[in-house]
């Protein structure tokens, strides 16, 4: 996967990103207690109810805990929360799913914190995005008149745009009274495409536009269960359906909270057990721990089944939310129930931020091996100035394994060609539908090609693996050894939207800088080898000719 990162901003939106910061008082403190969730990361449905109830002393409310709750799928360690909540009539925004894991956008949190302080003005408000008569009005004219939060610009609010930690800790506090906080104004300097058109005037031809817009209409006016109409869930749907349409399985429209992860991903970055985990037989598995991880501090180790957490059962969620059921904020604990060798143990894990490991850097005698596991940020960020340190030792030769490295980041792959070759080395040619662009390395070599390189790839080693083993093998600057690449020769592009949702589309096909085409073919080694038996015969290959 080769991913390219924009922010896109729609219709009604600023320009530039704002953050707030805030200077450190006691309840900051409080807060940050009960709140951990990272300053630009998404809160969590749970995690704001949680904290707000605690924040606003509600905690200790007396509530019927025999009672059923008209809910799906509230986990233990929210109940009690989610009880108080619920007889408040601070849950009202959510429907009968709370979908607790799901992020939380401001409107939300704002009709939660209405419903338990019980709050209410009549000064009035005009926002396009705030309805007359609606709950969302009440929220925002006590939010206005409290000075908790503040429009996103003059006519619009924001009521749908997800809450981040940063923006959270600031309302908390002052809905708890903290007159202390000071709100700043910085600009993300990420680029971003600014769309400007009427409210009247279409941002594109949408296929079947009137049709689209009858049966929304009508479903607004008659249908009969109206709890049932979610807004979010029915526009986040109509933008998978268009883009699943495509048929293209590397363009994705991703929610909030698969954004999150995709970009944790990307950077390198997780806060969870610290395990790489698959899905087998339909259970959570765990295949090893990192090291140094709470995970391998608590004693799991790899076979071991994840059963439940924190007492809930993952049977039947699926991978991704059984993963999400793992993770957490910074500081909790999972407490997971395993399975192994057919006997169910209970451990206790405190979460943490993980760093995934992207680069093992090894020596067989004065042979440097470096294993690149995806070209992420620690990648790009880290990896010249590891080289640089190891180049001090005089290697007789570098051995670069790229077997199963799904790929990641393009300015990665330019990273990486760069460590062996003179500056202005071609790269990739990428061919959009409007032009044609030849990348080359700007940054100076480490590595002299009086060192030789060889260069292990298999079927595993995908997109910017592929840039760079045919960036090196067209410069003949590297022995291609293993077996034939897997062949993804596209570039997607990430569009970021206001609610943190993301679109990753395919907007560019790339060849090498001598013009082979690699996508549906792959890269071919110049020595084809593959392991026998266990035996890693490529890597024995590469270390004898290196020698």
């Amino acid at each position: 996967m080769i991913i390219t990162s924009r922010r896109f901003q729609a219709l009604l939106t600023v320009v530039s990103i704002t953050f707030l910061t805030v200077p450190v008082q006691i309840h900051a403190a409080e807060v940050n207690d009960v709140l951990q969730t990272p300053s630009n990361e998404v809160v969590t449905r749970g995690d704001f109810i949680r904290a707000a109830v605690q924040l606003l002393n509600l905690d200790r409310m007396k509530v019927d805990g025999t009672k059923t709750l008209p809910y799906r799928r509230v986990t233990k360690g929210l109940e009690q929360y989610v009880r108080i909540a619920h007889e408040k009539n601070a849950l009202e925004s959510f429907g009968y799913d709370l979908l607790l894991a799901q992020g939380i956008t401001r409107g939300q949190a704002l009709r939660v914190l209405v419903n338990l302080t019980g709050f209410d003005t009549a000064t009035p408000v005009v926002f396009t995005d705030v309805k007359v008569g609606t709950p969302d009005e009440r929220a925002v004219r006590v939010a206005v008149q409290k000075e908790w939060m503040m429009p996103i610009r003059e006519n619009l609010f924001g009521v749908r745009r997800m809450l981040t930690g940063d923006d959270a800790n600031i309302l908390l506090r002052k809905v708890t009274g903290d007159d202390s906080v000071t709100e700043q104004i910085a600009k993300d300097e990420t680029p971003t495409i600014r769309i400007n058109y009427k409210s009247n005037e279409r941002l594109m031809n949408l296929p079947k536009t009137q049709i689209l817009e009858s049966i929304w209409s009508m479903i607004e006016r008659e249908f009969l269960f109206t709890d049932d109409i979610d807004t979010d869930e029915a526009a986040f749907r109509a933008a998978e359906g268009l883009v699943d349409s495509l048929g293209d399985k590397y363009t994705t429209f991703m929610r909030p909270a698969k954004a999150q992860q995709f970009q944790s991903q990307i950077n390198g970055e997780v806060i969870g057990i610290g395990a790489q985990v698959e899905y087998i037989d339909e259970i959570l598995t765990i295949v090893t721990p990192i090291v140094g991880s709470p995970a391998e501090a608590a004693g799991l180790k790899p076979g071991d089944q994840i059963l439940k957490v924190d007492g809930i059962s993952l049977a039947g969620l699926g991978f991704a939310e059984s993963v999400g059921k793992v993770r957490g904020p910074k500081g909790s604990t999972a407490k997971l129930t395993v399975r192994r060798n057919g006997i169910e143990l209970d451990f206790s894990v405190v979460r943490n931020v993980i760093t995934v490991p992207e680069a093992k850097i090894t020596w067989q005698d004065d042979i440097l091996i470096v294993q690149l596991t995806q070209f992420g940020r620690i990648t790009q960020d880290s990896l010249r100035d590891q080289m640089t340190e190891m180049m001090n030792k005089n290697p007789r030769g570098v051995i670069l394994d790229l077997r199963n490295n799904p790929g990641g980041l393009l300015t990665a792959a330019n990273t990486v060609v760069s460590i062996f070759t003179p500056v202005g080395t071609d790269v990739v040619n990428i061919k959009t539908r409007k032009d044609e662009t030849m990348q080359s390395t700007t940054a100076t070599q480490i590595v002299p090609n009086s060192v030789p390189v060889a260069l292990l790839v298999n079927e595993g080693s995908a997109s910017a693996s592929e840039i760079v083993a045919g960036a090196l093998q067209d410069a003949d600057r590297a022995t291609l050894i293993g077996s034939k690449t897997f062949g993804k020769g596209t570039v997607q592009q990430v569009l970021q939207f206001n609610d943190q949702s993301n679109l990753k589309m395919t907007i560019a096909e790339w060849f090498t800088p001598k013009g082979r085409k690699i996508n549906g073919i792959g890269v071919s080694p110049d020595i084809g080898i593959s392991e026998i038996d266990g035996r890693d015969a490529p890597l024995l290959k590469a270390l004898e000719i290196l020698r």
